[in-house]
């Protein structure tokens, strides 16, 4: 399903300092590999058999072997303390992210001949790094027995995959942003920064291609495909054909203009003439391009597509763009969140948006009008929204922007939908996220963010905040939620 993203393989490359025992790498490299392919699939890692990397000449041998075998990731194992530059460089040089992890001494009998000091050698590492400013990733605690850093290389996995994808990522969008709507846009002169494509169009190009897709023989076989997808939610059978004539036009688009590029993401327009002049809303068509891990996002929200593509490489699964909309009422809390939920009425809120989460995260799912648009607009040029509440479970907010003094920030935090009915319309759910009240004043306020949230489903926090950290986002710029012993920097200590 998600062929819009990296199926990254890992290259293991173990490292020497020449001086220590080169079969304390060799060996240790061997444990490791058995150990990942014990817990996990053995398809995820390579392991570079033709040396370990002592000299800068061991170190162009690597990288070869490595490229030759398609890795797009590498892990840097130290052995023992390893050679500081030659390891340094195989970063460097290598065209994608990069990882160190060291070796654990294994046995308090044998710290003679068999010690290897890695845990010193992480420290010259992390210096030689930071002298050649190449970003790393290095995990909480990089050193470990063979079956930790096993566990380690996994946790990488999903990071590198957003990373590569960025890398090799295009984002389409068309038309402006709506009027009154300056929240959607940023610089994108950091989109270039992180190596993302940009291919802005007019939302008249959009509507002549469209055009010239009326009549395409494809249209009923991807109105089969709608309807069953619907099923019992088919309330608007009338508009599908213009659905589907709609979807070729999106994905023909792609084929036709990624170019260079692997992958795509689009930031769409979807109003206010969008509904007069093409007849109905995109919304279900986003939904369904989703679901196959091309994002859409609403309201030529280009920095909203960016994260939704991020959160799709890193959770290996669908993800959806919600506003973060509107609180829960006082009574609603009352009668069905207190008591049952560990939550204060602070902590949840409700996450909206007219109709664009995939059919696959909606606890149930109708086809309607847009009833926001509609009160200003004939309802049947409103129709095409996908209605429903969001699968309850575990979720994660976030967003990566770019501000209006170009600069990089993100916020990530980990938290839930409520088995609660919303009582509402459109793609919604009843959201809670431990001490959101404080994040929303001190973080989404504060740092300027605009009201759409890109949503993982699961918790992916660590993931992320680690993506973020090595696209080059400062840690300081990444806002999560503090628990109430944490006061954040703008937060009253008087309050």
């Amino acid at each position: 399903m998600m062929n819009n993203i990296p199926n990254v393989k890992v290259g293991i490359v173990a490292v020497s300092r020449d001086c220590f025992p080169e079969s304390l790498s060799v060996n240790r490299r061997k444990a490791l590999v058995e150990a990942y392919k014990a817990k996990y699939d053995a398809a995820d890692i390579y392991e570079c058999p033709i040396c370990i990397v002592e000299s800068e000449i061991h170190m162009v041998q690597a990288l070869e072997d490595v490229k030759a075998a398609g890795c797009e990731a590498l892990v840097v194992y130290l052995g023992n303390f390893g050679p500081e530059i030659s390891e340094t460089l195989l970063a460097k040089h290598f065209d994608g992210p990069a990882m160190f992890i060291a070796a654990a001494e294994e046995s308090g009998d044998n710290l003679v001949q068999g010690r290897g000091d890695a845990y010193c050698g992480m420290l010259n590492a992390s210096y030689n790094l930071k002298l050649r400013n190449i970003r790393a990733y290095i995990p909480e605690y990089p050193v470990g027995t063979a079956e930790e850093c096993a566990d380690m290389i996994h946790e990488f996995l999903p990071i590198a995959r957003a990373v590569v994808g960025l890398a090799n990522l295009k984002i389409i969008s068309f038309g402006p942003r709506p009027l009154n709507f300056l929240a959607c846009n940023a610089p994108i002169k950091q989109l270039y920064n992180l190596g993302v494509e940009i291919e802005e169009n007019s939302e008249l190009d959009l509507f002549e291609a469209f055009n010239k897709h009326a009549g395409d023989e494809r249209i009923p076989a991807v109105v089969e495909d709608m309807t069953k997808e619907l099923g019992a939610g088919n309330m608007k059978p009338e508009i599908l054909p213009k659905l589907a004539q709609y979807e070729l036009t999106l994905l023909d688009w792609i084929e036709d203009h990624k170019g260079y590029r692997k992958y795509v993401a689009i930031a769409g327009k979807c109003w206010p003439a969008f509904q007069t002049q093409f007849g109905f809303v995109p919304c279900f068509v986003n939904s369904r391009l989703t679901g196959r891990g091309i994002p859409v996002s609403c309201e030529v929200d280009i920095y909203g597509a960016l994260s939704e593509y991020i959160g799709t490489c890193v959770s290996n699964d669908i993800v959806t763009l919600l506003d973060i909309n509107n609180s829960v009422p006082a009574d609603m809390y009352e009668s069905e969140i207190k008591g049952k939920f560990d939550y204060t009425h602070k902590d949840t809120f409700m996450g909206f948006h007219c109709g664009n989460t995939c059919s696959k995260k909606l606890a149930s799912h109708s086809m309607k009008y847009q009833l926001i648009m509609a009160r200003s607009l004939p309802e049947e040029v409103t129709q095409g929204t996908l209605e429903g509440d969001i699968v309850p479970g575990e979720i994660t907010f976030f967003r990566l922007q770019s501000t209006a003094d170009n600069k990089l920030r993100a916020y990530v935090a980990n938290g839930e939908v409520l088995p609660v009915a919303t009582r509402s319309f459109g793609g919604i759910g009843v959201f809670a996220i431990h001490e959101m009240g404080r994040f929303y004043r001190h973080v989404l306020i504060e740092g300027n963010y605009p009201h759409h949230g890109a949503v993982a489903f699961g918790h992916h926090g660590k993931a992320l905040f680690e993506v973020f950290k090595l696209i080059g986002v400062c840690p300081d710029e990444i806002g999560y939620n503090h628990p109430k012993s944490v006061p954040y920097r703008t937060e009253n200590p008087f309050a």
